[in-house]
């Protein structure tokens, strides 16, 4: 008894590429050897099965049958193509003495005597291919617990065939969102960087005017015009800033050199307080050693909280900073009072391009808070919020 396999000969064939899925599966080879035991026969495969091809996907091979993966047989020759029309189960135990295959032409062309082939049904209904033993010999194939086996047997490569396909495409989306990203990001890295040098253009001629003699209307434009550059630096660096942590794997920070705080979060203060005259800000800082810090950069911080405190906060009510050293830690926090922040919005707080709810209005990208918390990240600290009626505060906390 032995096959006479055709070969395809086909390159990137994706009924082969199909079969090869099959391979792909731990658990096939050990189906295949219990299909073997609990039937006594010694061939068994998973053959994908279409119109006009037969194919080996997983074969075992104790009698030496002849056709191993990837090997072919007519499809019109085997009892595989009826299961494909009927997808219904096969088997008989010793063909010679059963009225239907006894002269039936699979048994006589390939000597078998003893025969069973199980429909795979793909979770969408479409039909892949048969589970299937023989046998030159006739065995017991047709005992109800048998043909149970292989009809569950069946079921486990469909579903693990399709949990396969959700895997490979979810493999290839993050690959596409992965490569996205990167690109989105250095298209924000370069946009960013292109964009500093004609607004220090309009931010030095703006300056060279207000020096010049000019109508009260033309200092009013030219003083706008100098808010609006500071406002689009801000935005500038935000957007450098984000670039940089994403391509570079996180925030840049100087070295840390032992800095007295009060001047660099007083002038932090002082510049936002001109930008929103007549908001009240409280300060109160009760620093009484220098801390080991990137000052820039903490006082980056401070400019992204206190503003985002200023944007969203009650326009009548006070905005309060407070800065000192707990134990070993240094502690900045910015308090303003307004409706407090939704449990459900929280957890969004940190993220960068965070959306907006319908009706809600941004100034800027979304990126103040992102910054900050990578900066308290690069500094081994961290940000944490509370938010009722009474106030929202952001405490910024790192070791001194």
């Amino acid at each position: 008894m032995s096959a006479k396999p055709t070969s395809g000969g086909v390159q990137n064939d994706p009924l082969l590429d199909e079969a090869a899925a099959i391979a792909r599966i731990d658990a096939v080879p050990s189906i295949l050897e219990v299909c073997c035991r609990i039937t006594g026969m010694g061939y068994a495969a998973v053959a994908r099965v279409t119109e006009d091809r037969w194919i080996a996907c997983a074969v075992r091979d104790e009698i030496g049958f002849g056709l191993g993966v990837g090997g072919e047989l007519p499809v019109k020759t085997t009892l595989c193509d009826e299961v494909r029309d009927s997808r219904e189960v096969i088997v008989f135990d010793h063909a010679a003495e059963n009225p239907l295959y006894a002269d039936h032409h699979t048994p006589r062309t390939y000597g078998l005597q003893s025969y069973i082939s199980m429909p795979i049904i793909r979770s969408d209904g479409s039909f892949f291919g048969t589970l299937c033993a023989i046998d030159p010999n006739p065995h017991n194939a047709s005992k109800p617990e048998t043909v149970e086996t292989f009809r569950l047997f069946a079921q486990l490569i469909s579903v693990q065939m399709d949990a396969e396909d959700r895997l490979a495409r979810s493999e290839a989306a993050l690959l596409d969102e992965r490569d996205a990203a990167e690109l989105r990001d250095q298209f924000i890295a370069v946009l960013g960087h292109d964009l500093r040098n004609p607004l220090a253009a309009v931010q030095a001629g703006a300056a060279l005017l207000r020096k010049t003699p000019l109508s009260d209307q033309a200092l009013g434009i030219v003083d706008q015009m100098q808010d609006s550059g500071r406002r689009m630096s801000r935005l500038i660096n935000d957007v450098l800033d984000f670039a940089r942590g994403r391509l570079g794997g996180g925030l840049p920070v100087a070295p840390r050199r032992r800095v007295r705080m009060e001047p660099v979060l007083e002038q932090v203060i002082g510049e936002l307080r001109s930008g929103h005259a007549g908001r009240a800000i409280v300060t109160e800082l009760a620093l009484d050693r220098p801390v080991a810090c990137d000052p820039d950069r903490i006082g980056q911080l401070l400019s992204n909280l206190l503003g985002n405190a200023l944007s969203h906060g009650d326009p009548s009510g006070p905005v309060s900073v407070q800065a000192g050293i707990d134990d070993e830690d240094f502690v900045l926090s910015v308090a303003n009072t307004g409706a407090p922040i939704p449990d459900s919005a929280r957890a969004e707080l940190f993220k960068p391009f965070s959306r907006l709810k319908p009706g809600e209005v941004r100034e800027g990208l979304g990126l103040g808070l992102y910054i900050a918390s990578q900066i308290a990240l690069a500094h081994g600290g961290r940000i944490d919020v509370a938010s009722d009626e009474t106030e929202t505060r952001f405490t910024f906390r790192m070791p001194a």
